[in-house]
C-alpha cells in the first residue's frame, strides 16, 4: 500500500481535505506544512503496525507543523544596490570621519535609537519598526546576492553573471501562493512591479521557478506615477462580455478534463494554471478596481510622493485591501548610476543619499506605515524594507567619495504582522563591518518571513528533480514577536 509513497514522493500535498492544486490552504482550519515530509513517509508502516494509524499520524505531522500566523499579507520594499546601513538606522557617530561619515543622527520615537537626519519622518514612526542589524552572508556580487535577498536561498555562485534557471529557488511570493494560494477569488496571490531587476542580466529569484507558472507574479511594469496608468490586460475587448468570459472558462475546463497526456507535461500544465489565473483575474472587477489610483484623494497621493516609488507603494496598500497577500515593490530596476536610479553609491555616496534616495525613501515608507494603521492594515501587514547587502564601512571607494559593496554586515529593516515595534535584534561593531551581537543571515530573514504568514520554514519542497529542500533552513527570529 505504502510502496508508491515510498518510491515517487510526490510533490506538496496538502493534509486534511484540502485542495492539492496550487496547495489553496485558503480553507484549513490546522495548517499545515502542507507536505508529508520523507520522515514521516518511512515511519508510516512500522507505526500502524504499532497501533498509530496513518489519519492519526498525519494529525500528529500536522500538529507538530502548525503556527500561528500573526500575518496575511506581506508588502515588500526591495531596495536594489544595497542601502548604506551607516548612513540610515545603525550610524556610528563616535567612529573615525572616515567611517561615521557626513550626515549627523537625530533622535526618534524609540529611545536610544537615532537615525540619519535626512530621515526626519522616518525617525518619528520608527517605534512602529523592528531593527535586525547584524544580517550578513558572502555575496558581493548584486545578482547572487539579490538572488538570496529575493529567496532566502545561498546562490550556487557569487557570480555577475549568475543566470535564472530552474535549479534556482523561486522567489517568496511565489512560495507563498503555492502554499497558502490567493485570498480572494479572481485576486492573485502574488503581483510584482514595476521594474524587472538587472545588473547586466535578469536577476534570478524574481519568479515560481520550478514551481511552475501558475504560482508566477502578477508582474507589470507600468509606472503608477504616469498620467495615463492602467493595464490593458485588465480591459476585456469590447466585442466579450463577462458572460462570454464564463462561457470560454467552462469550455477550457472541458478540454482539461479530456487532456490527461497534456495534464502530465508540467510545462503545458503551468500555462493551463496561468491562464486560469488570467481569465479570474478578467472576471472579476476587485482588482481592476485596486489599480484605479484616482479614487484616491490627491492629498494621499501626494503624500505618498509623485513619483513612481510613492505611486507604487500607496498601490500596495490598494492590492493589500484586495486581499494580494504578498506584493513586491521593486525601488529601482537597476543597482544604480545613470538612469537606473537604485542604491549602488559607489562613487557619490552622500550626495546620492542626501539629494535623491532619502528624500523619496522619507516621503513614502513612513507614510504607507501612517495609511497601513489608519486602516488597520497594518497588524496584519509585514512591511519588509531591505536591499541586497549594505555599504562598507570604509569611505573612499572609487573616487573618494563612496562606499563598496558591503554583506558583511547590514540592517533589515521589519514592521506590522505581529512585529514589535522598535525592538532592535542584533548589533554591528563600532565600526558597523561586522556583527557583535546575534549574527544572522537571509535565510534567519526568510525564516521569519514564513513564521508571520503560519508557514513552516522547514516545510519541505521538491526542486525541479524531485529533490526535497526545507522552504528555508534558517531559524524564525522569535525575539521580534510577542
Amino acid at each position: 500500500m505504502f510502496m508508491g509513497l515510498f518510491a515517487s514522493p510526490e510533490r506538496v500535498r496538502p493534509l486534511f481535505g484540502c485542495k492539492s492544486e496550487g496547495v489553496n490552504m485558503r480553507g484549513c482550519r490546522s495548517f499545515q506544512t502542507a507536505a508529508i515530509t520523507r520522515r514521516s513517509a518511512l515511519q508510516i508502516g512500522g507505526l500502524s503496525l504499532a497501533g498509530l494509524s496513518l489519519p492519526r499520524l498525519l494529525a500528529s505531522e500536522a500538529a507538530a507543523a502548525r503556527r500561528v500566523a500573526t500575518a496575511k499579507h506581506v508588502i515588500f520594499l526591495h531596495q536594489f544596490g544595497g542601502p548604506s546601513h551607516i548612513d540610515t538606522f545603525d550610524m556610528k557617530p563616535a567612529a573615525p570621519d572616515s567611517i561615521r561619515g557626513e550626515f549627523k543622527p537625530i533622535a526618534s520615537s524609540v529611545p536610544g535609537q537615532p537615525v540619519c537626519e535626512h530621515l526626519p519622518r522616518w525617525a518619528e514612526n520608527l517605534d512602529a519598526w523592528a531593527q535586525v542589524r547584524s544580517v550578513n552572508h558572502r555575496m558581493k556580487n548584486h545578482n547572487s546576492a539579490c538572488y538570496y535577498s529575493l529567496t532566502g536561498q545561498a546562490p550556487p555562485t557569487d557570480d555577475i553573471r549568475l543566470r535564472d534557471t530552474q535549479e534556482l529557488f523561486p522567489a517568496f511570493g511565489s512560495v507563498v501562493s503555492k502554499f497558502l494560494g490567493s485570498g480572494s477569488e479572481g485576486v492573485p496571490a502574488f503581483v510584482a512591479y514595476p521594474h524587472r531587476l538587472s545588473d547586466g542580466s535578469i536577476s534570478p529569484g524574481q519568479h515560481a521557478s520550478f514551481l511552475g507558472k501558475g504560482h508566477d507574479p502578477y508582474f507589470f511594469q507600468s509606472d503608477p506615477n504616469a498620467d495615463d496608468f492602467n493595464l490593458p490586460e485588465l480591459q476585456l475587448p469590447d466585442t466579450i462580455t463577462l458572460d462570454r468570459l464564463g462561457s470560454r472558462r467552462e469550455l477550457l475546463q472541458i478540454v482539461d478534463r479530456q487532456s490527461d497526456q497534456l495534464q502530465r507535461m508540467a510545462e503545458v500544465q503551468g500555462m493551463g494554471q496561468f491562464q486560469q489565473q488570467a481569465l479570474s483575474i478578467l472576471s472579476s472587477p476587485r482588482l481592476k478596481q485596486a489599480f484605479d489610483l484616482s479614487q484616491e484623494s490627491d492629498a494621499l497621493r501626494d503624500a505618498y510622493g509623485r513619483t513612481t516609488y510613492g505611486q507604487s507603494c500607496l498601490l500596495a496598500r490598494r492590492l493589500i485591501e484586495a486581499d494580494v497577500r504578498f506584493v513586491n515593490v521593486y525601488f529601482a530596476r537597476g543597482i544604480g548610476g545613470k538612469g537606473s536610479q537604485g542604491w549602488d553609491t559607489h562613487q557619490e555616496n552622500f550626495k546620492d543619499l542626501r539629494e535623491r534616495l532619502l528624500p523619496i525613501t522619507d516621503q513614502t515608507v513612513p507614510t504607507l506605515i501612517n495609511d497601513l494603521q489608519q486602516r488597520g492594515l497594518l497588524d496584519e501587514t509585514l512591511v519588509l524594507w531591505m536591499g541586497e547587502f549594505g555599504r562598507g564601512p570604509k569611505i573612499g571607494d572609487r573616487d573618494g567619495k563612496g562606499r563598496g559593496h558591503w554583506p558583511e554586515c547590514y540592517t533589515v529593516m521589519m514592521a506590522g504582522g505581529g512585529v514589535r515595534g522598535g525592538a532592535v535584534y542584533g548589533a554591528s561593531d563600532a565600526q558597523g563591518a561586522y556583527p557583535a551581537d546575534n549574527p544572522v543571515g537571509p535565510e534567519d530573514i526568510t525564516a521569519t518571513l514564513y513564521h508571520a504568514l503560519g508557514l513552516d520554514p522547514h516545510a519541505e519542497i521538491l526542486d525541479a528533480v524531485g529533490r526535497p529542500f526545507p522552504l528555508t533552513p534558517g531559524r524564525p527570529i522569535d525575539e521580534l514577536f510577542g
